[in-house]
């Protein structure tokens, strides 16, 4: 029979890093290989501004992170050490590096990874489920925000001049914008109804629709997801200002660092004007399109939707090099560092204290 803790050990498999690395390693190399221009780097002028906005890209790095580490605290009421969250959140985004973000980028190793740390399993799945919520609630708030201050014209035209397509690629990425972006908001309301007003109408309502005859053999997972719904919104009652003010400024502090990394990266390279309110918007599509894709981490498509919709604001011949530069900074170091802390934490969970397991 396989186990909960069997499935989760099979998700977060050191031997699964190699594809979202082949995936990703390959776009860029290609794209570098397309657009590769020896004159554009005799011409890029490293200078002292250079390096204070690397610095500053590696700082919003920091910054991501931190406030993840102080969300996971404040969501668990403070019983996990400062220490044992950073553990926790390099694991969480380990196992988000490697799945799809279409299969929820890692959540159910997440609760798995929380209630391994001495964290029961009510508040585990309350922590992580309002965690998915208010990480939804962020690009639910800024997709519109960004798209109506800066106009659809500004967002989705003049992308990258090199590209061949121009204007079929604008339009695309324009549509598949508002269609994942009403279906993650379609879900979120759902989430969010089921966590603060009526979680057995939902559940209820999952039981039926995953009843149907070509939906039943996700029947217990849905059964499963009604269950740690039911939890969650128990978990979210009663909880007081200081839970739900700082959860939600850590969120927004740390999606807003994430997008802030490639500001400063273009700022490093370009000595031409840019406007970063438009390069953080079009950071902010991007994002939301990245969601859907079926590879790990968005790996591949990540590479080719930047070099393409971001072309414009990099001076050129140099777009795939960054591209490269900012899953380097922003995704890749995930893997490793997750890779080096997953076999000490396996051995504190499964040979240290054996009794965890269940």
């Amino acid at each position: 029979m396989v186990t909960t803790s069997d499935k989760v050990l099979k998700a977060l498999s050191v031997r699964r890093i190699i594809l979202p690395i082949i995936l990703g390693l390959s776009a860029a190399t290609w794209l570098l290989a397309r657009n590769f221009d020896s004159e554009a780097f005799r011409h890029l002028h490293w200078s002292w501004n250079s390096t204070f906005w690397i610095i500053m890209a590696a700082f919003m790095v920091l910054i991501r992170d931190l406030a993840y580490i102080g969300r996971i605290r404040v969501l668990t009421d403070s019983e996990i050490s400062w220490y044992r969250c950073f553990i926790i959140i390099m694991l969480w985004e380990f196992a988000s590096a490697l799945a799809p973000g279409i299969l929820g980028g890692g959540f159910f190793v997440a609760i798995f990874i929380l209630n391994r740390e001495k964290v029961n399993m009510g508040k585990s799945i309350t922590a992580v489920l309002y965690s998915s919520f208010l990480d939804g609630l962020f690009l639910a708030v800024m997709g519109p925000l960004v798209y109506f201050s800066i106009g659809k014209e500004k967002l989705f035209s003049n992308i990258n001049p090199e590209s061949l397509h121009q204007v079929q690629f604008g339009q695309g990425l324009y549509y598949s914008f508002w269609v994942v972006y009403f279906i993650i908001l379609a879900y979120k309301l759902l989430v969010a109804y089921a966590l603060f007003i009526n979680p057995k109408t939902i559940q209820w309502l999952l039981l039926k629709i995953f009843s149907l005859p070509f939906l039943e053999r996700w029947r217990t997972a849905a059964v499963e997801t009604g269950e740690q719904l039911l939890i969650a919104s128990k978990g979210l009652k009663h909880k007081n200002f200081n839970y739900w003010f700082l959860s939600l400024a850590t969120t927004f502090i740390s999606w807003t660092a994430r997008y802030s990394i490639v500001n400063c990266l273009v700022l490093a390279i370009n000595n031409a004007p840019v406007d970063n309110f438009i390069l953080y918007g079009r950071q902010v599509v991007m994002g939301i399109i990245i969601l859907v894709s079926p590879t790990p981490g968005g790996s591949g498509l990540a590479e080719f939707v930047f070099s393409d919709f971001l072309g414009e604001f990099i001076p050129t011949g140099l777009s795939a090099s960054l591209a490269l530069l900012w899953r380097l900074m922003s995704y890749y170091p995930y893997l490793f560092v997750g890779a080096i802390i997953l076999p000490g934490w396996l051995q504190s969970v499964f040979v240290k204290h054996p009794e965890q397991i269940k």
